[in-house]
């Protein structure tokens, strides 16, 4: 092996994890009965923290593993879980020395969280390998609809364009009121995210909305005051017309409408 310190005996050597959320939070910890600072990232103790076996191989086999820990109250919580803010997390995984810290790491693996389980006291997690990015397609399929996602590098519009920032009057279950009056009908497709609150930083996709209310695809999971406030992004169904008439983006638009489709290969003559 190429690190030195692996090359004598191993009782100084420990696991090192480190969490990287969607919304920026970054966390680690250790499974030494220690806290330790590896590349300027504070590794909390966590001996009950431990990954299921990791296997190494130059093939292309699934290199997903399991990581069992323990919820605690000021690092991963239940609600948390939860609602959502540890889906898609970056995790790595690593040994290192613990008595020499700046001598470097070891990564085992790399990924993001997947399905999360947890019971009691305790939670399991699913790691997602890099090999899963090959399953992604090749090259797009075609379709009618548009295939780029609003305001990214294919659509081109610019996403400061489309925010807005709100405040609630009212929430009750998926309808949210709001303080001041929207433009109907924008928002359809789009997503919230809440600015203040117990679900800071939590997101929602936007099923509708009128002048003073929108429709949300799931209710908040933490309960919110009034006054709380959130940013609206505006949605587009992905429709050829939608593009030309109400964003004057049709060039930009990614998609086949006028391909025939597979009904075309089961019309012959006399067909109803």
């Amino acid at each position: 092996m190429s690190d030195p310190w692996l090359a004598g005996p191993v009782t100084s050597v420990a696991y090192g994890w480190r969490l990287e959320r969607g919304d920026g939070v970054t966390l680690g910890f250790t499974s030494h009965d220690r806290d330790v600072t590896v590349d300027g990232v504070l590794l909390r103790s966590s001996p009950g923290m431990l990954p299921s076996s990791i296997v190494e191989s130059i093939g292309l086999e699934t290199d997903g593993l399991e990581v069992n820990g323990a919820l605690t109250a000021s690092a991963i919580r239940s609600d948390d879980l939860a609602s959502g803010r540890w889906d898609a997390a970056r995790l790595e995984i690593f040994l290192f020395d613990w008595s020499e810290p700046e001598a470097g790491k070891r990564i085992l693996a790399v990924g993001e969280l997947g399905a999360v389980s947890y019971s009691g006291d305790a939670f399991q997690a699913e790691l997602l390998g890099l090999t899963r990015l090959l399953d992604r397609p090749v090259v797009p399929q075609t379709s009618p609809g548009c295939r780029a996602s609003f305001c990214d590098a294919g659509c081109g519009l610019n996403p400061l364009r489309y925010r807005h920032v709100s405040t609630v009057s009212l929430v009750d279950d998926e309808t949210i009121t709001l303080t001041s009056a929207a433009t109907a009908n924008v928002f359809g497709y789009g997503q919230l995210r809440w600015l203040d609150g117990p679900n800071t930083g939590l997101t929602a996709d936007i099923i509708a909305n009128n002048a003073t209310q929108l429709i949300v695809a799931r209710p908040p999971h933490f309960p919110v005051t009034t006054g709380t406030r959130i940013e609206l992004v505006e949605g587009c169904d992905k429709r050829l017309e939608t593009c030309a008439t109400r964003f004057a983006n049709a060039i930009n638009f990614r998609g086949e409408p006028h391909l025939p489709g597979n009904d075309l290969l089961t019309r012959y003559p006399g067909a109803g």
